[in-house]
C-alpha cells in the first residue's frame, strides 16, 4: 500500500509499506494492505511503518488519516523521525510542562502546559521505541 505523511510545509514520507501502527484518537490499530476504508482522528504517539523486514518508528504529533484502496494519506500537524530525537531536551521540556501544570495560574496556562507534556511524552516514547525494537518489530514499553 502506499503510505503519504504530510506537513503542513512539506510531504515528509511517501513510500510503499506493507504494516502501519496508527495512533488513533480511541488506541492504536494496525493497517495492512485492503484494509476497509477508514478516516481516522490521530492523537500523539508512535507512527510505526514496515516495509520489508525493517520498522520505521516516527514520532506523530496529531492529526488525521484516510485509508482508502490501498493508499494512506496522513495529514499531521509534525512528525519526527524518532532516531533524530535529542530524548534529554524531551524529558527537560515534560519536566518543565509538568511543574507549569502544578504552578499554572490560570486555564490557558494549565492547557498549553499539558499540549507540551503530551507532545514531548509521545517524542520519548517513539524514541525509546527505536532504540528498543533494534529495526525489528516496535516494541511498547521500558
Amino acid at each position: 500500500m502506499e503510505v503519504c505523511i504530510v506537513k503542513p510545509d512539506r510531504i515528509f514520507f511517501k513510500e510503499e509499506a506493507e504494516e502501519l501502527l496508527l495512533p488513533t484518537s480511541t488506541g492504536y490499530i494496525g493497517v495492512l494492505k485492503e484494509h476497509a476504508p477508514l478516516v481516522t482522528g490521530l492523537d500523539n504517539g508512535v507512527l510505526a511503518v514496515r516495509q520489508g523486514t525493517s520498522w520505521k518508528i516516527l514520532a506523530l504529533l496529531g492529526g488525521f488519516g484516510v485509508i482508502k484502496e490501498d493508499r494512506v494519506n496522513i495529514l499531521c500537524r509534525d512528525v519526527e523521525d524518532a532516531a533524530e530525537i535529542n530524548v534529554e531536551e524531551a524529558e527537560r521540556r515534560v519536566a518543565e510542562a509538568r511543574t507549569g501544570m502544578e504552578k499554572a495560574e490560570s486555564r490557558k496556562i494549565y492547557i498549553e502546559n499539558q499540549l507540551t507534556f503530551d507532545r514531548e511524552q509521545a517524542r520519548i516514547e517513539a524514541h525509546t521505541m527505536w532504540k528498543n525494537s533494534a529495526g525489528g518489530p516496535p516494541t511498547f514499553g521500558g
